[in-house]
């Protein structure tokens, strides 16, 4: 494949490429470039937001390019301000540790993890020492680093930057510094990021790395960005029949994006897709569980995506119980002398609600059934014996045991 073939495979649907003219002469050196990507170990599980750019990796893999993969357990201490309103708190050297273990085989079902290069950056940054720190801190300026959207509106809301905050963007440029970098992926949350790498590469006189970043996917409420902490993810991790069911759930204005990112679709079909839904070519059910299915089977495999969506119908269309029925069990302090429990209290003791408000209101809003038979009275006391089926909202279902 000539550099040019290889340019507009790669480039696609990237929201930006710094610069593209610059990625074609390094596709032409005729060597395997070094591909950076990194990611702070703050939470143990990748979701399919992480595997945007993680596919997009993939693709450089298959020219033969060389994934440098950078776990980030020094930064990981300071924490990513990116997109931030907050200062978010520093983790634990043992935490960081736990959640890096599983990095490996989660990005494994993506890449052939064993022609990547998985690196620690406390490899080099923890020598870096003050005065390598105080050096870098001196190739930026203080201006420059709060032209940053975040740090720009956290200022301007008065709300606290820490100067560790500052120094996070310098520490994760001068990973590219100590690789070499050719070219770094990520999301257009790192933009900033990943350009200020280019103006620190060139101050220890290296070539400047291209940057490529993608759309974030949206989370599964179609508004904000999948993130485990607003609970609008689904993990790469996630059982075939919960990854498909999340996947059906989320909202059809989402879709084109899924299917562009998700599915390696250009812009040009994401457009053809959405054109045959609003002329009522395709149903957007049908286009969701298509979506569904190619999703979950990238995963899980073929058969394990069919045999999902099979239990979707059967539970979803046909209103029925899930073959693979959960058990709860209903600690005997939770009941009253007779065995009856508030309805609100039962639903707290399955853990299908966080607060007895939200439990309240799944009730209001006739999410709350036992038994088949919808519990509407909030005040209602629920006589157990062991063996009812509690059922909120369309996923949460359980088979009660005392």
């Amino acid at each position: 494949m000539t550099p040019e073939e290889q340019l507009a495979l790669l480039v696609g649907d990237a929201i930006v490429v710094e610069t593209q003219d610059e990625l074609l002469e390094k596709l032409k050196l005729g060597r395997p470039l070094r591909i950076k990507y990194g990611a702070d170990p703050s939470a143990p599980d990748l979701h399919l937001g992480h595997s945007v750019p993680i596919r997009k990796l993939r693709r450089f893999q298959e020219l033969g390019h060389h994934i440098i993969f950078i776990i980030g357990d020094f930064t990981a201490r300071i924490g990513d301000p990116s997109g931030r309103s907050k200062t978010r708190p520093m983790l634990s050297p043992e935490q960081i540790e736990t959640n890096a273990e599983t990095y490996a085989a989660q990005v494994g079902q993506i890449l052939d993890i064993e022609k990547c290069e998985i690196v620690y950056n406390s490899q080099w940054l923890a020598p870096l020492g003050s005065a390598g720190l105080f050096e870098l801190a001196s190739h930026y300026t203080l201006a420059r680093m709060l032209e940053r959207d975040d740090f720009a509106k956290r200022l301007a809301a008065e709300t606290p930057i820490s100067i560790v905050e500052l120094l996070y963007p310098l520490i994760q440029a001068y990973d590219s510094v100590a690789i070499k970098s050719d070219v770094e992926l990520g999301g257009t949350d790192q933009t900033f990021n990943f350009l200020m790498a280019r103006d620190i590469m060139r101050a220890y006189d290296l070539p400047p790395q291209v940057v490529m970043t993608w759309d974030l996917l949206v989370g599964t409420d179609g508004h904000d960005k999948m993130s485990k902490s607003l609970g609008n993810y689904i993990g790469i991790t996630d059982a075939p029949n919960d990854m498909y069911g999340k996947l059906m759930s989320i909202p059809d204005d989402a879709m084109g994006q899924y299917y562009r990112l998700l599915l390696d679709k250009t812009p040009t079909e994401e457009a053809q897709l959405l054109a045959d839904i609003a002329a009522g070519k395709l149903h957007p059910k049908q286009a969701k569980s298509e979506l569904a299915k190619q999703v979950v089977g990238s995963y899980h495999g073929t058969a394990a995506a069919d045999t999902a969506m099979a239990e979707f119908e059967r539970v979803f269309a046909a209103g029925q119980l899930p073959s693979d029925l959960a058990e709860v069990t209903v600690p005997a302090d939770c009941l009253d002398a007779d065995g009856s429990i508030w309805v609100i209290d039962l639903i707290l003791a399955a853990q299908f609600a966080s607060s007895k408000a939200e439990a309240r209101r799944l009730v209001r809003q006739g999410g709350v059934r036992l038994n088949q038979q919808t519990v509407a009275d909030e005040t209602a006391r629920i006589a157990l014996h062991g063996g009812e089926v509690l059922q909120v909202g369309k996923r949460r279902v359980a088979k009660l045991m005392l």
